[in-house]
């Protein structure tokens, strides 16, 4: 604000020196003949070298300057104002393209870094999305070691900035286990994983199991159930208000 008052002092004052230094030169001009000629050229300089430096000052006075975005994307957040006096290097607006997101999660286990095949983010129960994985830090943040990985496709991507999600990744190595939709899987009376498995006729048996991610709609059941054997997807905690 003071910056942009003392330049509209100068403004006001070389104004005014232009339009002194404008009569000066017509006056020699009148006398033509009478006065050398060096003081009516030096008079007429003096009037076209304030106009310009009236010029000058006026334009960074009123003039806007247009603000360019090294990126494409979507305005995320707005930190400015109109008025606002910013400094240089301070943060106007964040610009985030929808299509490329990065995402980072904390691995606490150092042998996984090697042993990543896939990846997909959750933000919520049956909703997934692919990932893939750039790399890992080395410097361990809170006993873990951060993950980063960037979303795949050129469509806009279903996830927010600064939004929590669960990462599930799938190893290179194999784990044997049956796949069952998330839904399946309710807590028994001692919370503990379990599902009911269809034994007969309007029969289903609780079954505790042992689960392990899947992926953002399936668990894979690793101890309990095996291959072939049906179970209940939907509606499962409802099974237990049966009689």
């Amino acid at each position: 604000a003071i910056e942009r008052g003392n330049q509209q002092a100068q403004t006001a004052e070389l104004r005014s020196q232009l339009e002194q230094a404008r009569r000066r030169a017509a006056r020699l001009a009148q006398l033509e003949g009478t006065v050398p000629q060096k003081d009516i050229e030096a008079a007429q300089s003096d009037a076209v070298s304030l106009q310009q430096r009236l010029a000058a000052v006026s334009g960074s006075v009123s003039a806007a300057e247009a603000l360019i975005a090294p990126v494409s994307g979507v305005v995320s957040a707005i930190n400015i104002v109109a008025g606002q006096v910013v400094d240089a290097r301070e943060v106007l607006f964040e610009i985030v393209d929808p299509s490329k997101l990065v995402v980072e999660a904390l691995a606490f286990d150092m042998a996984l870094l090697s042993n990543i095949g896939a990846a997909s983010a959750s933000p919520a129960p049956g909703v997934s999305v692919p990932l893939t994985f750039m790399g890992a830090g080395r410097a361990q943040r809170e006993g873990a070691i951060p993950l980063q990985f960037r979303t795949q496709g050129s469509q806009a991507i279903p996830l927010a900035v600064n939004q929590p999600v669960k990462v599930l990744v799938r190893t290179k190595s194999t784990v044997k286990g049956v796949a069952v939709p998330a839904s399946a899987i309710v807590k028994s009376a001692s919370n503990q994983d379990m599902v009911w498995a269809h034994t007969g006729a309007e029969t289903f048996s609780p079954r505790p199991v042992r689960v392990a991610p899947l992926d953002g709609t399936s668990v894979s059941v690793v101890d309990g159930l095996k291959a072939g054997e049906r179970v209940v997807t939907q509606g499962a905690a409802l099974v237990n208000q049966v009689r």
